[in-house]
Parts: C-alpha cells; structure tokens; sequence
C-alpha cells in the first residue's frame, strides 16, 4: 500500500493463537529484531500462548537476532526446557523478573546490530523501555495478549500486535 502503512492479521484456526490486530505505523521489512518475553506475564496457561505464536507475529518485520524470556525461580524445569528447545535464551532470576526485563531491553537498545526491540508483555511498567528505545532510533514492538493489556503500552510503541487466548476445545 502507498505510503508504507499497512495491517496484517494472522489467524491460526482450531486451538490456536489468532493475532487480532498487527498496527504498523512505518518500517521497512529485514530488520534484526531482539525479542524479549515477559515469561510471568505472557507465558500463562489461561491464556494459552506458545513462543511460535509470538515469532510468527514477528515473522513479518525481520529476522530476530536475539530471543530471551525472563522468568522468576518458580518457573517449572519443563517451561524453562522448552524455551530452550525452541532456540530462545531462558533467563531464570530470583527477584522481579521486571527488573532483569528492563535491563536486557536496555542492553539492546544500545546495541548496534539491533534495529527492532520487541518486548512481549501486558504490563505498563516498561513504558519508559519503549520510550527509550524511540529516542534512541529503534522501532519498538509489543506484543500483548487481553485482558489487561495496557493501552499506553500500545499507543507508544510502532508496532502494536494484540494475540487471542486459546480456546481450549469443549
């Protein structure tokens, strides 16, 4: 479409994740993306979200060159076994797992082979992530999932990709 704008809704059927809004405001596409999950927030099994879901969201805007999730110490071995299968980088703190978050955002946001910092999570607290990775000229990505996902997260961000739960079958 003229003028680089453009929507993309990805639906995956039966019990799977359907991203129901995907708002590009500008960005080209090749970018190298560090994607950073909020493993307390996102990895719930309410909601039913799967890594894939999230990379498939992505799939569109780069190619992700680093992909972490943070998790607190009461995270199962299982979970912790599964990231790490699916070739992200599984980092377990005892503490707030906000905390770690924000330092690896940070940690991306200055560096120089990254163009994109995406950051999957529901939580207003990494506003200021956001903000800071545009004033330093990175695009900025979030992925959430409702409810409670904040409303200033997806205004701030240039990306704003918004995933259904799983619906378990009746």
């Amino acid at each position: 479409m003229p003028g680089g704008s453009w929507e993309k809704i990805i639906s995956i059927t039966k019990d799977g994740i359907k991203s129901i809004g995907m708002i590009k405001r500008k960005s080209k596409r090749g970018k190298r993306i560090a994607l950073l999950v909020d493993g307390p927030n996102i990895l719930r099994k309410e909601f039913g979200v799967k890594l894939e879901d999230i990379v498939d969201a992505l799939e569109g805007l780069g190619d992700i060159r680093v992909a972490k999730v943070v998790l607190n110490q009461y995270a199962p071995q299982g979970l912790i076994e599964a990231v790490s299968n699916q070739g992200f980088e599984a980092v377990v703190v005892s503490g707030e797992t906000g905390v770690k978050l924000a330092v690896e955002a940070m940690r991306e946001i200055y560096n120089p082979n990254i163009d994109v910092i995406a950051i999957a999570t529901r939580n207003a607290e990494f506003l200021p992530i956001i903000l800071k990775a545009k004033e330093r000229g990175k695009e900025t990505v979030v992925i959430g999932i409702e409810p409670g996902f904040s409303v200033a997260l997806k205004h701030a961000a240039d990306y704003t990709i918004i995933l259904a739960p799983r619906r378990e079958p009746e």
